[in-house]
This record gives C-alpha cells, sequence and structure tokens, in this order.
C-alpha cells in the first residue's frame, strides 16, 4: 500500500496534535515496513526526523503556483500530486482532508480528536468555530472512514454531527515510547539541576487555559497549606507546571500571587533556567515525568487526555478527572475526582503523597494497563481501518 497522511503538524506542532501525528506515522512505518507512507507537508522542519525510516517519503510544494500558496495545495491543489503518485489511501491526521478528494480514486480517513469547540463555544473566537464546524463536518460527511481516539469522541461524532456509528472506528492513541524507558538516577540528577526542580513535586502537563482546570489545582494546594490537620499542613509539596498560556494564566498567576502561593507553583516556561534550555522538544519530559510524586490532570472535557497515559509509562500516579475520556485513558489506575471539587482534589493529593502502599497500588496498575496503548497495539487498530478500506 501507498498511504499518504496530511503532514503539516507533524512537522511544525510540538504539543497534541504534532505528537499523535509523529507518533503515529513512526509506529507505521515500523511495525508495517512493508508499505509505503507519504508525507505531504508545506515545509519541512527538524521537529520530525525521518531519515532511518526507509519506507517514509515526504512531500512539498515544489511548482508555482503550489509553492507559493501552500496552505491551497494542502487544502485542495495536493490531490494532484496524490493521483499522480498513485497513493491509495490519505489520512487526515487532525480532523480535515482535502476538499474533493472525495471524486478522486484516492480513499480517505480521517481522524477527528474531539468536538470541544462544540460543547464549549464561549472558550473559542466566534469566527474559528465556524471555520472548525464547517471543516469538521466536511471531513465527516466525505471521508470514507473515520477514527476517533476515544469513546468519548466517537459519541460526540454521533451526538453533534449525526455520523453514523458504523462509520467510526475508535482507535487510541499511544505517545512516546521514550516515557516508558526508566531514566537513569544520574540523567534525572542532570535535569533536576538543569531546571532546578524540587525534591518532590506534583506534576501538571498542558496548555493553560479554562478546560484544563489549573486554577482549582491550585486551589487545592491552597487549602491543603490551610487545612489544620497537621497531616495535611506538613505536606509542603510544589507544583511544576509545562505549559504556557494567555487570560487565564494570568488569572491563575493573580491567584497564586494573592494566597501567597508563588513557591508552591513553579512555571517552568518561565523559570530562569528553563529559558535557556529547550525543554518544549520534549527530551527531557520523561526524566522530570519520572521524578514527580503524581501527575495531576483534572481537565474538564479532553478527546483523549495524552498526559495521563505518559504519566502511566513513567511509573508515576494519576490524578484525574471522572468526566469525559479520562477513565478510558486511565483504566483501574488512575485516582479519580470532581475536577469542580478542590476539597476531592486536596484530598487525593493527600493521600497519594502519603500513603505509599496506595502510590505503589496505582503503578503497579498504571504498568498493566498502559499495555493497551503500545505503539504495536495503537498502529493495527489504524492499519486494520486501512485494509479494510481496500478490501
Amino acid at each position: 500500500m501507498k498511504i499518504g497522511f496530511e503532514a503539516k503538524r507533524a512537522f511544525t506542532n510540538g504539543t497534541g496534535l504534532g505528537h499523535y501525528s509523529r507518533t503515529l506515522i513512526s509506529s507505521l512505518a515500523t511495525y508495517f515496513a512493508k508499505h509505503d507512507y507519504y508525507l505531504f507537508t508545506p515545509k519541512k522542519t527538524n521537529l520530525f526526523n525521518t531519515t532511518s525510516f526507509k519506507n517514509i517519503h515526504t512531500i512539498t510544494p515544489t511548482h508555482f503556483p503550489a509553492s507559493i500558496f501552500r496552505s491551497a495545495w494542502r487544502s485542495s491543489w495536493v490531490k494532484k500530486d496524490l493521483v499522480k503518485l498513485d497513493i491509495d489511501i490519505y489520512h487526515g491526521l487532525s480532523h480535515e482532508i482535502p476538499f474533493g478528494i472525495q471524486n478522486t480514486s484516492v480513499k480517505s480517513v480521517v481522524t477527528m480528536h474531539d468536538l470541544i469547540f462544540e460543547r464549549n463555544p464561549e472558550q473559542y473566537n466566534p469566527i474559528d468555530i465556524k471555520i472548525y464546524r464547517k471543516k469538521f463536518k466536511y471531513a465527516c460527511v466525505n471521508a470514507n472512514h473515520i477514527i476517533a481516539i476515544s469513546q468519548q469522541t466517537k459519541n460526540d461524532l454521533i451526538d453533534f454531527y449525526k455520523v453514523p456509528p458504523e462509520k467510526i472506528s475508535v482507535c487510541y492513541q499511544s505517545c512516546n515510547p521514550a516515557f516508558g524507558i526508566e531514566v537513569s538516577e544520574q540523567e534525572k540528577k542532570r535535569v533536576q539541576q538543569l531546571y532546578q526542580l524540587p525534591d518532590k513535586f506534583f506534576l501538571y502537563v498542558g496548555s493553560i487555559i479554562e478546560r484544563k482546570n489549573l486554577l482549582n489545582i491550585c486551589k487545592a494546594i491552597h487549602a491543603i497549606k490551610s487545612n489544620t490537620n497537621q497531616s495535611f499542613s506538613n505536606i509542603k509539596i510544589p507544583l511544576v507546571v509545562i505549559g504556557d498560556g494567555g487570560a487565564y494564566k494570568q488569572l491563575v498567576k493573580d491567584y497564586v500571587k494573592e494566597n501567597n502561593l508563588l513557591n508552591d507553583i513553579i512555571f517552568l516556561s518561565e523559570h530562569l533556567v528553563a529559558k535557556e534550555y529547550p525543554f518544549k522538544s520534549a527530551a527531557d519530559f520523561p526524566a522530570i515525568y519520572q521524578q514527580a510524586i503524581a501527575m495531576i490532570y483534572p481537565s474538564t472535557f479532553e478527546g483523549f487526555g495524552i498526559p495521563v497515559l505518559e504519566a502511566l509509562w513513567s511509573n508515576i500516579p494519576v490524578i484525574t478527572s471522572n468526566v469525559s475520556c479520562m477513565p478510558e485513558t486511565g483504566g483501574n489506575a488512575a485516582c479519580y475526582v470532581s475536577p469542580f471539587d478542590v476539597d476531592e482534589m486536596a484530598n487525593a493529593m493527600h493521600e497519594i503523597a502519603t500513603n505509599e502502599i496506595r502510590r505503589n497500588q496505582m503503578i503497579n496498575n498504571g504498568k498493566k494497563h498502559a499495555q493497551q496503548f503500545t505503539q504495536q497495539k495503537c498502529a493495527e487498530a489504524v492499519m486494520q481501518v486501512y485494509q479494510q478500506l481496500l478490501t
């Protein structure tokens, strides 16, 4: 088979959609090496190094007018290249397929990650909502098949866009295999010194936006510090925050300052040392994860919640929300709390920090549950979709 991918985000996105694209493409090229994989991207960068894969080919627009109007090439004109290269299946990795691809001989698949803008429109620019809705609906109607990254997303596609259930396959995603490799004590020490990390810390990873719920984590830490119960007040474990944001981040920072939490909340993106090193490349993430007491991820809604999976592979406990897709990702390994209940969150953080038996139980359960999301299993599920389309 010749399989093409809309690969813009694989080369330009350093967060969720980019990680998904790079991990899936690499997994398919590794476990199904007999096929050829073509990455169609407006530009090639160093963010995705494919030189070790002889079966991965990167295609960029080289001739006028596509070389000038790269966005138009990506959204429509790329069809000519797909046909010329005799591509069997084209996979839009992030909600989109080229306009008019249904009129070619090329079969199409689209991955739908979430419909959060439909659920929480107040958190989005109205113009962006109209653009997203048009692109997403077009892809759902015209793609030959849809991959949803969770049952939650499949349910939303059925509810919001009335997509026939049989047109959707749930194919879970994996994460960078580096998280599953135990980091040496020497490397942990290097990373700790590099970023001036405390000896013990809770970890938050994700964009600092409202639905990710960082403010309530800060409120939970404040509740722990303010509790008159000595076992609570003696817990002095800061929170390390990996992520950035705008207005909501400023809201969080204002709360931190007003409640004397400046030494308890560490924004790594503003850290003096972190500014001098490319921590956003994620190269040091496994060492940071593996030093954390626990991952705190009480998002109010996600398509999948990849930091939960990264934490499970890193052998650390996870506190996450009891809503949306989080129970799918965390299984029986995570501690679930209401994302709106600060006291419940504080109690969970206190228990994990003080109860070694509970911690070890969660870590062991996490190791087992994470095996459902290996790169090979996730690649096999997607390959099955491809094969069914061509039979």
